[in-house]
């Protein structure tokens, strides 16, 4: 008997390989969709809203957008923590660290509008930049708390149960700069608890955990912050150093101007003769030498990380020749200092009132 012609039999084979692949794409196909959940490609791009429930979420300083989102979407505030990344980038906001209260199921735009701020009557608000000196702090945290200045300045002035050492006379130079948001309703001491957290976090951060040395790294890094650029702040703090050590120039002095405006309760820089001879003023570091007593404002991140890990360098001298653009001189020797200072007088001359 004859067997099947060369056409047929390639016809079957032909058949054969149709069947398998179909069988093939049909697996892939169903596979795809038990797949579907485990990859998250079924996640929809955002919840119809408005959503029920609260959530509470917080975010830490120094927290990034992607960790918050991730947050988000597992406690089911929003659908999809991709979508609503793209969301918040669009909003042009810049994430802020402070306790936040959500609804589960919220659309993008509207859990964006919470971490924005927007609606400020249900949060306590406020901002503080770095180098405000405490009462500053104080009184802005007051206008948006609600708090009496009175009652936050009686919890400032009782440094210790802070954490803070004995020699301490209130909170100068631990209210960390930020934007912050807290619960309306929250005490004021944990409002100013959580401001010095942040502070004594970064200094543990940088491997300071001494309370005693910490601070005396807050009021390196306060002066760090009044009298440096930030890319300068390495070496601001390395030459403070260098000052406090035995040498033949400075002598222990470090003969910074931030300081003793900071005795006088005055920020200009403009002093008599007579006031930079007066040790009576214990921040007047040209009479008194080492460091001043306490800190004189509040130190932001990169002016703490100066101060714990310090440049290391031969300066004695810096001075900021341009008020504007924060350029710092440098200089090993006070012949050379004043070289740098005259072109600081000369910057001041081209810029009436500016350096009063």
């Amino acid at each position: 008997m004859r067997g099947p012609s060369k056409k047929v039999r390639r016809r079957r084979r032909l058949l054969a390989l149709f069947l398998t692949l179909a069988v093939f794409v049909t697996a892939v196909a169903v596979g795809a969709q038990f797949l579907k959940p485990l990859l998250g490609n079924d996640k929809p791009g955002d919840y119809p809203g408005p959503g029920t429930g609260e959530v509470k979420v917080s975010v830490a300083p120094g927290e990034g957008t992607a960790s918050m989102a991730a947050k988000l979407e597992n406690q089911k505030v929003v659908a999809n923590a991709e979508t609503f990344l793209k969301a918040f980038a669009a909003s042009g906001a810049v994430l802020s660290p402070g306790d936040y209260t959500f609804k589960k199921e919220m659309k993008n735009a509207d859990a964006v509008n919470v971490l924005l701020g927007t609606d400020k009557s249900k949060v306590i608000y406020f901002a503080l930049s770095a180098g405000l000196r405490v009462g500053e702090s104080l009184q802005a945290i007051a206008e948006g708390s609600g708090v009496s200045l009175q009652q936050l300045k009686e919890l400032s002035n009782a440094p210790a149960q802070f954490g803070l050492p004995a020699n301490a006379k209130n909170l100068e130079g631990f209210l960390a700069p930020g934007e912050y948001r807290f619960p309306l309703g929250t005490p004021a001491k944990d409002i100013l608890q959580s401001l010095v957290k942040v502070t004594t976090d970064e200094l543990v951060a940088q491997g300071i955990t001494d309370p005693a040395k910490q601070y005396q790294a807050v009021i390196v890094a306060s002066i760090v912050q009044a009298e440096g650029g930030q890319a300068e702040y390495g070496d601001v703090a390395g030459a403070i150093y260098n000052r406090l050590k035995p040498n033949d120039q400075t002598n222990g002095y470090l003969q910074v101007d931030s300081a003793v405006t900071y005795g006088l309760g005055t920020k200009s820089f403009n002093f008599t003769d007579e006031q930079r001879q007066d040790k009576s003023n214990p921040y007047n570091t040209y009479a008194n030498p080492g460091l001043p007593p306490g800190p004189i404002g509040s130190p932001g991140k990169t002016a703490i990380d100066a101060a714990a890990k310090p440049k290391t360098n031969d300066y004695l001298y810096w001075v900021t020749i341009n008020l504007d653009t924060k350029e710092t001189k440098f200089s090993k020797t006070l012949a050379e200092h004043n070289v740098f200072v005259e072109q600081y007088n000369t910057w001041c001359t081209a810029n009436v009132g500016r350096c009063t």
